[in-house]
């Protein structure tokens, strides 16, 4: 007799440790990439900026610091807001 064993929720998103794969992806590359260019020409910024996304990317609770400062801009910058006084 076999036992399968499923996730409570399968429509949740896979992550990996504390990012989703698409953001774990982007991750590894950009990392490689950023170790790449540090080593051939010294240059910190391309590390720098792909260590400030990955803290912006840790996923907790389905949802990041990228979603929230997103929501926030979209809130008090891009997006009309409609008052009506009485």
């Amino acid at each position: 007799m076999t036992q399968y064993l499923y996730p409570q929720n399968l429509k949740a998103t896979a992550n990996l440790w504390l990012w989703s794969l698409k953001d774990f992806t982007i991750l590894g590359v950009s990392l490689l990439l950023s170790i790449v260019v540090l080593v051939q020409f010294k240059w910190l910024i391309p590390i720098a900026v792909t260590l400030c996304y990955g803290f912006l990317t840790i996923r907790m609770d389905e949802t990041t610091i990228l979603d929230f400062i997103k929501y926030a801009v979209r809130y008090f910058i891009s997006t009309q807001q409609y008052y009506e006084w009485k």
